[in-house]
């Protein structure tokens, strides 16, 4: 093991351009900012050239005083995070971006001992906070490994030490699009298996890093090339090989995994980050022409936070691993041989609330992880119910069914089911027929809400109870309902006609045109 007497500084063949909140701490340090060194993915990353978000430094002695300094002269706020380990960070904000800065004391008795008991080489580099920081400190050649693409540990026991980093492994593998060597793919498929052992909480942020990350379809084929996605989602075994019906192309699994690779598609499409070719794709290209004029409202949709600093487009991708795990429970074949999956998406729905609580999601979250679910098919149960325009009723149907969360996070993942279904062999002209289903139904939530979507109540239960002589019952309800749709369709427009139609309603004598599905 080598002491810090023996790490050499390697000065950088490039200049290397370091985000300026870096020379902001420096600066805000000043002299005694040479006691830190700035460790882990911040430098791989500038290295890279890629984003950071949030910095990390490694200091002999208790690195809470230090991120205390750190917010208070960057006038950020600071939290403790682990008195025993002596850890501390600073929240600041800084030229509009927030960043979360941790101070840790070195693990072990010297930075040495630290870098080499991290997980992988590509971050186990280190950085002195001092002069122009041209110099790195690198004694397991991490540089060398991200220069030729590869994951390597920096110690055999590293997985075994912290199995959830077998998860990281495969995170940060497929994202920097890196090689495992045979050691690392050996250690993580033998001693990752524990990572089982360790708090939901922690294989819950791994999961969602993975889920909100790029290329997660390839991260979970990843993971079940490596035998731990199943020990994660133990219902793919049973979805594996599983025949679907002449809808479909690919068996449950290969369906899954190909909505995941569409809907993160559909999402990159969707982000401000897109460009030509993202849409290169055909079938991307066709979502520009349809809708982009919705592109701004669905990037707001996508940027609200979630509980813990997760995304919405984790908690999307999730939805997709889910949303037909529980076709293999409701399979059945018909006279006609047909196979056929009633009521899958309920099961689904329940399996995904379930998947969700033992993750230790936010109880937000779970309910709107299995509303996703529970409702993914209703873009094609639209699309079924309408003619060569979708009705306004279906419009309000949808919303009032979904809510405006679920119902935006539908609009988006059913565009990555239908194209998970056949792969290259889509159906052009359904698949337009199904981008226009999704614009009717996105117009209506954006640009005629008050008509279509929420039309602005016009009498209430206790005046239809008065009107019908009725008592509190269900009727009342559904009356409710449907004096809302008829506004929705333009039949009702003021409270005395919406006084008439609830008594027709009520006497039988109004043909209700019928609904998508029977709820």
């Amino acid at each position: 093991m080598p002491k810090d007497s023996d790490l050499s500084l390697k000065p950088l063949p490039f200049a290397l351009e370091w985000h300026p909140v870096i020379s902001a701490i420096r600066e805000a340090l000043g002299a005694e900012a040479g006691a830190l060194y700035l460790v882990g993915g911040a430098v791989r990353d500038s290295l890279l050239h890629r984003p950071i978000k949030d910095l990390d430094f490694a200091v002999a002695g208790d690195g809470q005083p230090w991120a205390r300094r750190i917010a208070n002269r960057l006038k950020g706020a600071y939290h403790p995070l682990d008195a025993e380990r002596g850890v501390g960070r600073a929240i600041i904000e800084f030229e509009g971006e927030r960043f979360a800065i941790d101070v840790a004391q070195f693990r072990g008795d010297s930075l040495a001992t630290d870098l080499e008991g991290r997980d992988f080489t590509l971050n186990a580099i280190a950085a002195p906070l001092q002069g122009e920081m041209g110099y790195l400190i690198d004694p397991l050649n991490g540089i060398e490994d991200l220069r030729a693409k590869r994951l390597c540990l920096c110690a055999p026991d590293a997985i075994r030490s912290d199995p959830i980093r077998a998860l990281r492994g495969v995170r940060q593998g497929v994202a920097l699009k890196l090689l495992m060597t045979p050691e690392t793919r050996a250690a993580i498929k033998t001693d990752g298996v524990r990572f089982v052992e360790t708090s939901p909480e922690r294989i819950r942020d791994e999961l969602m890093l993975i889920m909100g990350g790029a290329r997660p379809h390839v991260a979970l084929r990843t993971l079940d090339m490596l035998g731990l996605l199943r020990l994660i989602m133990p219902e793919v075994d049973t979805m594996r090989g599983m025949k679907q019906n002449k809808h479909h192309a690919f068996d449950v699994l290969e369906h899954t995994f190909n909505v995941v690779e569409r809907l993160d598609g559909v999402l990159n499409v969707i982000s401000p980050g897109r460009t030509d070719d993202t849409a290169a794709d055909s079938a991307l290209g066709m979502i520009v022409y349809a809708l982009d004029r919705f592109r701004p409202m669905l990037q707001a949709h996508l940027a609200k936070p979630l509980s813990g600093g997760r995304t919405v487009r984790s908690l999307l991708i999730l939805g997709a691993l889910l949303h037909d795990a529980g076709k293999p429970a409701t399979r059945s074949v018909g006279d006609d041989g047909e196979t056929h999956f009633y009521q899958h998406e309920a099961v689904s729905a329940e399996m995904a609330r379930h998947k969700g609580e033992a993750l230790r999601l936010s109880t937000d979250e779970v309910e709107r992880l299995a509303g996703m679910v529970a409702h993914h098919m209703r873009p094609a149960l639209v699309d079924q119910a309408s003619g060569e325009q979708v009705r306004a009723r279906s419009i309000h149907r949808f919303w009032r069914k979904t809510g405006d969360e679920v119902g935006l996070d539908v609009c988006l993942i059913g565009q990555g089911d239908y194209l998970g279904k056949w792969g290259p062999a889509l159906n052009v002209p359904q698949w337009i027929r199904r981008l226009q289903v999704i614009q009717s139904l996105l117009d209506g939530y954006f640009n005629r809400r008050e008509e279509v979507v929420s039309p602005p109540t016009l009498v209430n239960g206790t005046e239809l109870m008065h009107l019908l002589r009725l008592s509190p019952s269900p009727e009342i309800g559904r009356l409710l309902r449907l004096i809302s749709e008829a506004q929705a369709a333009g039949e009702v427009t003021n409270k005395a006609e919406a006084l008439i139609y609830a008594q027709a309603a009520h006497e039988g004598k109004v043909t209700i045109e019928p609904n998508e599905d029977e709820d």
